[in-house]
């Protein structure tokens, strides 16, 4: 989709995912650390799409989507590709509004993904995200069977639906002076900065990226879209290639920097959510943390809001990644 200062949303876009929404998604917590902010310095705010619906952010963004679907839209439904929240949130959207879904998925994405997406009606198409390209399978899928492709973030009515995390994170914290989300395609960190620029204005938002994957972070400081080879991390969610045209126009208007972080920053960060806040965190949900952490001397005093974008990792992977890793005392570089 190609974006012009016309066509690109606006906080009142997101105002009106919100009350589409209600209802349907859930207000997640915004949860506190006293050691987090005895660590930083900082006060910090951590707004927990772990505990969404399907497990992170993504099911604000599928349901305002598919809502908006006609009639005749949801007799054929919908068909989306993703690595596996977005997955997930597109068929259980589907599923509550009584439309089909069929879901283009990496063979490698993590088993828990898959099932989950299995299990909340979707039909599952498996594709290699290193030699097949998602998007070409998905509008094949769209242009044969006559479904309605709804991408996972380059998307103005998925956008908007994830600036809503933002909205409450600070409706109920009030004014913050930095806000960190994770980057991907750019939909979580979009929608957020449209709601904080309208909010908590004089706010500095940060997307965070893993180093292996620093397309949006290349873009955001050239000025012009950088695509790269898919990135190997942990970070499953965020294995892009490219933002979006809608959300790089956003990401450059509103957003202050993007920084990366190493693998092994979100393992440690994975640890001291599990042991000292007694919560599952998927290694792209550590992202805005670690990031904050390695940032804390640019913090101190400050009041910070962190994005969870979400908790979908199995047990299995979780105990591996974390194994030795201790209760992340020792913050990451």
């Amino acid at each position: 989709m190609t974006a012009t200062p016309e066509t690109l949303p606006t906080y009142a876009d997101v105002e009106a995912a919100a009350r589409r929404i209600d209802g349907h998604a859930h207000r997640t917590p915004v949860l506190t650390s006293r050691t987090v902010d005895e660590q930083l310095g900082a006060q910090v705010f951590f707004k927990c799409e772990n505990f969404q619906r399907m497990g992170a952010f993504k099911f604000r963004g599928a349901f305002n989507a598919l809502s908006r679907f006609t009639p005749e839209q949801r007799r054929r439904g919908v068909v989306a590709f993703s690595s596996g929240n977005h997955a997930q949130a597109v068929a259980l959207s589907a599923r509550l509004l009584g439309m089909p879904a069929t879901i283009v998925m990496p063979k490698d994405a993590p088993a828990a993904k898959i099932a989950a997406t299995r299990g909340y009606g979707g039909e599952v198409v498996l594709y290699d995200r290193y030699t097949e390209d998602r998007q070409q399978i998905g509008r094949d899928l769209a242009e044969r069977h006559g479904f309605t492709l709804i991408p996972p973030y380059d998307h103005p009515d998925v956008l908007c639906g994830q600036g809503t995390a933002a909205k409450e994170l600070i409706e109920e914290v009030g004014q913050l002076d930095a806000v960190f989300t994770p980057l991907g395609g750019g939909g979580l960190l979009s929608g957020t900065a449209l709601a904080v620029r309208a909010l908590s204005p004089a706010a500095k938002i940060y997307g965070v990226e893993p180093e292996a994957g620093n397309d949006g972070q290349q873009s955001f400081r050239s000025g012009r879209l950088v695509h790269i080879d898919t990135p190997r991390s942990i970070a499953d969610g965020v294995q892009t290639q490219q933002l979006g045209d809608l959300t790089f126009a956003l990401i450059r208007r509103l957003v202050d920097d993007v920084v990366t972080v190493p693998d092994a920053a979100l393992v440690d960060a994975m640890g001291f959510f599990a042991t000292r806040m007694k919560m599952m965190v998927e290694p792209t949900g550590c992202l805005g943390f670690a990031a904050a952490r390695a940032m804390k001397d640019q913090l101190k005093g400050q009041r910070v809001g962190i994005v969870i974008s979400g908790g979908n990792v199995d047990i299995a992977r979780l105990c591996d990644l974390v194994g030795g890793a201790g209760d992340g005392l020792n913050p990451a570089a």
